[in-house]
């Protein structure tokens, strides 16, 4: 979405774009491809290798608390959305992760947002949802200054959040 540049006088820093953030829902889905993608490979390697796994009633089980498995996942959450913002189930839900003003964000942030995703995503979640209500973020996305928005949004220089309805 372009800027409105009709009150332009020289100072960008006036006018604002608008960055429609991810709605929860979304964000839930792309998690879950997540989650079955990676949580297949690691569970068949991990079965093969006989690390992090146990099995309920002859079902080979991961879980993602624990360490290997849960590094697994914060390892590929950081790589993806270091590199381009998006990781696979962010990808088909068209949904990206940025800095708070849209721009792209480096592996470092990556890695602390995905931290939370990884080893403490009920927690993380529900801090997120009480503490900061309507700011559609989780407590690791706040920590590391990043939000998830619906792909295809122009980087903003001024910048107003439209939260879904």
């Amino acid at each position: 979405m372009a800027a409105d540049t009709s009150a332009y006088d020289g100072d960008r820093s006036t006018d604002e774009t608008k960055i429609h953030l991810a709605s929860w829902e979304d964000r839930f889905f792309a998690w879950l491809i997540d989650v079955i993608l990676v949580g297949a490979v690691s569970s068949t390697l991990g079965d093969i290798a006989g690390v992090y796994s146990f099995s309920v009633g002859g079902v080979p089980m991961t879980l993602p608390l624990l360490s290997v498995n849960g590094l697994g996942f914060w390892l590929y959450w950081t790589v993806l959305e270091g590199y381009g913002g998006q990781s696979a189930g962010k990808l088909l839900m068209n949904i990206a992760v940025t800095d708070e003003r849209g721009a792209d964000i480096d592996y470092l942030t990556a890695a602390i947002q995905a931290f939370g995703k990884a080893f403490l995503l009920p927690l993380d979640c529900l801090i997120g949802w009480l503490a900061m209500g309507g700011e559609y973020v989780r407590v690791f996305n706040k920590l590391s200054g990043t939000i998830v928005i619906e792909r295809g949004e122009s980087e903003p220089t001024g910048v107003e959040y439209v939260t879904p309805e």
